[in-house]
């Protein structure tokens, strides 16, 4: 069983710079300096409709952290605060912890690796066989996640053909760096054949 669980905050605002990610985590870390402490501690990437370089945020937009039981309290303080970010204010609503449920197939918007498709495929399988992983993959395209300053690029990833508990360890530990800004995190996809 993880230990390992997701804060899934509701969100107040019109919308987001689209290249919002790296700000937001400033804006968690300036409210709750222990989350920058533990490299387990995860932001999924918010839902939301993209629009002349904004986030348009709707009314399902959720904030949702995936964080490790020691840190689950510090960032349910989380509350009822308001975030500045960019040029936005954003507050969240209230918490509800949600336990990370094993799902066959698995999809990360973005996990960074090498730039070559071939090369990137095969540092994933070289992850899977160390941690016991056996699944299949099909990746996407290529992205970049940037705020002017710092990048991190990747792929997307759908995996599926996951065993239970493979499936629980995938999304409990990630794959890659920048689970703050949202890589390498996994979450559960319905259809195979929607691959962006």
């Amino acid at each position: 069983m993880s230990d390992i669980s997701d804060l899934v905050f509701d969100l107040s605002g019109d919308s987001l710079p689209a290249d919002y990610p790296f700000a937001l985590w400033a804006a968690l870390v300036r409210q709750v300096p222990s989350l920058a402490q533990d490299e387990q501690v995860g932001v999924l990437p918010l839902r939301g409709s993209e629009n002349n370089a904004r986030l348009l945020l709707n009314r399902r937009s959720k904030l949702v952290l995936r964080v490790p039981a020691s840190l689950a309290e510090a960032a349910s303080t989380l509350a009822g605060s308001h975030l500045e970010i960019a040029d936005t204010r954003i507050g969240l609503g209230s918490v509800k912890r949600r336990a990370i449920l094993p799902h066959p197939t698995l999809h990360a918007q973005l996990a960074a690796g090498a730039e070559d498709e071939s090369e990137f495929l095969m540092a994933v399988q070289q992850h899977f066989a160390a941690t016991g992983i056996t699944a299949n993959t099909l990746c996407g395209i290529r992205r970049t996640l940037t705020d002017g300053t710092a990048s991190i690029s990747g792929f997307s990833l759908v995996v599926h053909d996951l065993k239970p508990e493979a499936s629980v360890l995938l999304q409990s530990t990630g794959l890659g760096e920048g689970r703050c800004y949202g890589c390498g995190i996994f979450t559960p996809y319905k259809v195979i054949t929607d691959l962006e």
